[in-house]
């Protein structure tokens, strides 16, 4: 009504949100977003030239650069722990990182395997074990959210092992709702069709234009944008999802209406 303040439910003012991957993409765009929001970015990734690319994109202040490889498993709820004694305490963590690989099953090698389930599957798993640290996270409601795909839903030649992972972070993220709800952290995933970013156009650059079309044509609304996917994470990061836990947002283009 006129005359009166606008609300936004959405808004992060006063949050402090770890994004990895934040050096591109998804996590990239997220961070943008959380920071017009009003929070106050942990940007975690490998190439630090590229975080400080990403930090100069952000809006407001007080947000910090943390360099560190996630493939150091062992060492992630120390990094949380020292990322949170120089910035404070988090409100949440979106667990963006990823990478992405087609390998079918009768060439797959356990190595690579293990790289895809690692940056999924075990990095997000001591993610959260480190958001759990005493004093890593403010005291009240928190959130997680941790990256998954239509792959793990919807089969594709090719994906078994990059499916697998993903179905697996879907079945953590229930079971860890559960087990978190009584010290106030929502869990949840986001279900994610074909993006626009580096990552996606490198592996679509094998297809053939028809079969890239055919791809595109199974997404109702086509391709998406990072922009897309950052809009659901920093719903489920902020105070407007509070009832929501354990579940799996689907942000695919209709992908998964096949």
């Amino acid at each position: 009504m006129q005359g009166e303040s606008m609300i936004n439910p959405m808004d992060l003012t006063g949050k402090r949100i770890m994004v990895t991957g934040a050096s591109a993409g998804i996590g990239r765009a997220t961070a943008q977003l959380l920071s017009r929001l009003g929070a106050q970015v942990v940007l975690v990734a490998r190439n630090e030239a590229h975080l400080a690319q990403t930090l100069a994109m952000l809006e407001g202040e007080n947000h910090v650069v943390c360099p560190f490889d996630l493939s150091a498993l062992d060492e992630i709820p120390h990094m949380m722990r020292a990322a949170a004694e120089r910035a404070g305490p988090l409100s949440g963590l979106f667990h963006a990182a990823g990478t992405f690989s087609m390998l079918p099953v009768n060439v797959v090698k356990t190595r690579q395997i293990r790289e895809l389930f690692d940056v999924s599957v075990f990095a997000g798993l001591m993610l959260v074990k480190g958001f759990m640290l005493r004093g890593v996270r403010v005291d009240g409601p928190t959130s997680v959210l941790l990256m998954s795909s239509v792959s793990s839903v919807n089969g594709q030649p090719g994906l078994s092992v990059y499916g697998g992972a993903k179905a697996a972070v879907n079945g953590i993220v229930r079971s860890l709702a559960y087990e978190l709800a009584p010290k106030q952290v929502c869990v949840n995933s986001l279900v994610v069709g074909a993006v626009h970013t580096q990552l996606f156009e490198a592996s679509m650059a094998s297809m053939s234009p028809g079969s890239l079309q055919e791809y595109r044509d199974k997404h109702l609304l086509g391709f998406g944008r990072a922009a897309d996917v950052a809009l659901a994470a920093a719903f489920l990061l902020s105070d407007a999802a509070r009832w929501i836990t354990g579940a799996t947002m689907v942000v695919d283009g209709g992908y998964s209406c096949h």
